[in-house]
């Protein structure tokens, strides 16, 4: 199935989060942020026609309080807004 955003929004598949540090130290739920970070599935277009300046595969930070969650083939995204999206994450 191809998903294709309509308008200024992205489909993206929220990053879960971790639960144990990378030197193996368990996270209680507690003491867990909310990591709103998720990888681009599908990108709108501006409403002149033009592309998001984002691309399929793109790792990216988002903010705002809105957001729909859709399931597709038992797998859960979400639609965001472009204007929340924050940042993009690239790896050094």
């Amino acid at each position: 199935m191809i998903i294709r955003p309509i308008g200024e929004r992205v489909l993206l598949k929220h990053q879960k989060k971790e639960t144990v540090t990378k030197g193996g130290i368990y996270i209680p739920e507690s003491a867990q942020k909310e990591k709103k970070e998720g990888l681009v599935v599908a990108v709108g277009t501006f409403e002149d026609g033009k592309n998001l300046p984002l691309k399929k595969g793109d790792r990216v930070i988002y903010g705002g309080y809105q957001v729909d969650e859709i399931e597709i083939d038992e797998e859960e995204y979400i639609f965001v807004d472009f204007k929340d999206i924050l940042a993009i994450v690239v790896e050094d």
